[in-house]
């Protein structure tokens, strides 16, 4: 669990870092019409990392939280 840890503070220094150096151009720029760009990819993450934080401390208070099982 400890590797995992420090992956994920890895990225967020990284990912920082990697952003400041990229011009508005390159983090704005999609690769083909159909894929999303750089900054688009950002705000997904951050908006799903949003839905996903009320979503974990929402289910602490539940006496049997629901979970969905694959088929």
């Amino acid at each position: 669990m400890q590797i995992v840890i420090d992956n994920l503070n890895n990225w967020l220094i990284k990912v920082p870092e990697e952003f400041s150096r990229m011009s508005e151009l390159e983090v704005s720029e999609r690769p083909l019409p159909h894929k999303w760009s750089k900054k688009e990819m950002l705000g997904h993450l951050c908006d799903s990392a949003i839905n996903n934080l009320e979503r974990f401390i929402k289910i602490q208070y539940e006496p049997q939280p629901f979970i969905l099982t694959p088929i």
